[in-house]
């Protein structure tokens, strides 16, 4: 009997989920841009933080998605509305706490 062997050695074999993990971040540092420049007002945070707005906004909107639709949320363009949704959201109510702990 003859066996194949494996084409992948010495655990060089890149893990599935690397692809997603870059994915996320670039769909949450877009939504968290858009939604920075759809919502107008001065925000005191960097790249870091629009990024983590995004990556917010984008379990906001999944949450949301998943209430209003039952099936699986993959990546597609209405996965990208509702991450901007969500960012929108996350960020309205970041300035109303910031405002309130202002006043």
């Amino acid at each position: 009997m003859v066996t194949r062997r494996s084409a992948h050695r010495g655990g060089t074999r890149k893990k599935e989920g690397d692809l997603g993990i870059i994915a996320w971040l670039i769909i949450g540092l877009i939504a968290g841009v858009v939604a920075r420049w759809l919502v107008p007002g001065q925000d005191p945070m960097g790249l870091l933080g629009t990024l983590l707005l995004g990556l917010v906004g984008s379990v906001v909107g999944g949450f949301i998605g998943d209430l209003l639709v039952s099936g699986d949320q993959d990546l597609n363009p209405a996965g990208l509305i509702g991450s901007i949704l969500g960012a929108v959201i996350v960020l309205l109510v970041y300035r109303a706490v910031v405002q309130r702990r202002t006043i």
